[in-house]
Order: structure tokens, then C-alpha cells, then sequence
């Protein structure tokens, strides 16, 4: 059995980022540093972290704060000016490309314009945008009808939106509004993970997609994956594997979401090969 291994699989750059800044305060051995919400959308690096001493928490007036990292997905305006008013320490780890969409919706906003924002509304990313857009801000995620709009309007886009779903929503609104500027701040990384995933799953008889269940670039990458008929199975590690899903199977692809750690999307591929030599013993379901 064949094994393909998406080249795009695994951390981009914002993520790395966090990472890197929230593993350097580890390193430091300092007390009273916190990440505010989980640093990226991955459990499994979340939890390392904690047993290095940095912790999560969701509400900043939890005993013994010196220093907050902010998450790669941004926090809203409101909550950083409330960490700033309390005297802590910011360590801001926002994805430069989440900074940059929160800095057109603050300029659309600025401008006069209605800001659009496409993208999940529970999504933190997206959270964070509003704060930026003001206060007759819209979001949508794309899939329904387009709310009463203005006619000046400004759209912007939560990072990991496909820019299939940017395109249609433009459609919708150039036929309400007279005015409409686009800032396409979907992230490169994104799009490429999702072109080269796609062009995987069609050459494979099945395809694993590894990363956090709670990240939404990854489950867009399992969303894909099954719309193309190709037998998915999304996983956070490989004690999720069950060697059965490979029988008379010749090419398994694995792709993984970009705050998917390396060493976890390496022990999948190991667990893949034994698996194919032993399609006959069952992995452990979680």
C-alpha cells in the first residue's frame, strides 16, 4: 500500500508562530503566564503545553495572572483594552493574516462601509472581527440568503474561508448593494491546503484527515474530502486508526489542518503502515 503525504500538512506560519512564542515562555520556567482561550485548535499540543506550565483560562480575573498570550486567532478589541486596563503583560501571538482582516473590518468601519464578514460567527477568529466592524456589522457563513444589506458595503473573510464560498457571496451582494469593496484575507495557506487536498483525494481509494475536531480548517478539510465521494475519516491521533479501513485499499492520502503538530501527523503515518501489514488487528477507538 501506497502512502501520500500532503507537502502542505500540518502548522502554517501563524500557527507556527504561536507555537514557537508559547513554547519560549515555557522555556523560561516563569509563573503566572496564561494563554487566553487554547492557543490553536489542537488538544494534543494544548495539553503539552499545560505540563510545561502554561495553561489555559477563559477568564481574566483568574488568581495569579502576570502575563497573558494572546491566541492565533485574535481576541476582540474590547477584551484586549479590559487585559491592558488590568496591568497584565500582552503577549500577542494573533496570526499576522488574522491581523490584517481585523484591520480592514476596522477600516471598512472607518470608512462608512457596512462590513460583511464571511465566516463562522462562533468561530473566536470571527468573534474578534466584529469587535473591529462595528456595530452594524454583519456575518455570514455563505450558505443561506443574504440578510438586508446597505447599499455601501465592505466585505472581509475569517482566514481559513475556501474562496469558493468568497465568490458566491459577492454574487449575492452586488445584487443589493451599489457600492462594495473586497478584501480577500483568506490566507494563502488555506487555499493551497485545500487545492492540494483535493487533488490527493482524487488519486487515493481513502484519505485520513488529521487534526483537532474543534479546528475548522480541518474539518473544511474533511467537508472536502467526503463532497468528492472519497471514503474520510478525520482523526486528532492514531489510536483513532482501525486497520480495517485499509483493506484491498492501494493509496491512502493523509492531509492534516495547519494547528496540526508534526510529530502527531508522523505517528499516524507510522500506525498507517503497520496497519497495512496487519489489517487483520484493530486499532483503539477514542
Amino acid at each position: 500500500m501506497k502512502v501520500i503525504i500532503a507537502k502542505t500538512a500540518g502548522f502554517c506560519f501563524g500557527v507556527k508562530r504561536a507555537v514557537d512564542i508559547a513554547f519560549e515562555m515555557a522555556r523560561k520556567k516563569q509563573k503566572g503566564i496564561f494563554t487566553l482561550g487554547p492557543i490553536i485548535h489542537n488538544p494534543q499540543l494544548i495539553e503539552d503545553l499545560r505540563g510545561k506550565g502554561i495553561a489555559p483560562i477563559e477568564d481574566i480575573n483568574t488568581a495569579g495572572i502576570k502575563a497573558i498570550i494572546i491566541r492565533t486567532h485574535g481576541i476582540p478589541l474590547q477584551l484586549m483594552d479590559k487585559i491592558s486596563a488590568a496591568g497584565y503583560k500582552i503577549i500577542d501571538a494573533t496570526c499576522p493574516f488574522v491581523k490584517k482582516a481585523q484591520h480592514y473590518a476596522k477600516l471598512l468601519k472607518e470608512e462608512g462601509y457596512q462590513v460583511i464578514i464571511l465566516g463562522d460567527r462562533e468561530h473566536p477568529e470571527v468573534q474578534g472581527l466584529m469587535s473591529y466592524a462595528g456595530k452594524n456589522a454583519v456575518v455570514v457563513d455563505g450558505t443561506g440568503p443574504l440578510p438586508k444589506i446597505k447599499r455601501n458595503v465592505g466585505i472581509v473573510v475569517q482566514t481559513t474561508q475556501p474562496i469558493e464560498a468568497l465568490k458566491k457571496l459577492f454574487g449575492k451582494v452586488i445584487e443589493q448593494a451599489k457600492d462594495v469593496k473586497v478584501y480577500n484575507t483568506i490566507c494563502n495557506s488555506t487555499a493551497l491546503r485545500l487545492k492540494e487536498t483535493e487533488e490527493m483525494a482524487k488519486g487515493v481509494d481513502t484519505i485520513l484527515v488529521v487534526g483537532g475536531k474543534n479546528s475548522a480548517n480541518t474539518t473544511q478539510l474533511a467537508r472536502l474530502c467526503r463532497a468528492l465521494a472519497v471514503p474520510t475519516h478525520h482523526i486528532e491521533t492514531a489510536d483513532e486508526i482501525v486497520p480495517e479501513w485499509f483493506r484491498g485499499v492501494k493509496r491512502v492520502g493523509i492531509t492534516a489542518g495547519a494547528s496540526t503538530p508534526d510529530w502527531i501527523i508522523k505517528d499516524v503515518v507510522k500506525r498507517v503502515s503497520a496497519s497495512a501489514a496487519c489489517p487483520g488487528r484493530r486499532g483503539k477507538r477514542t
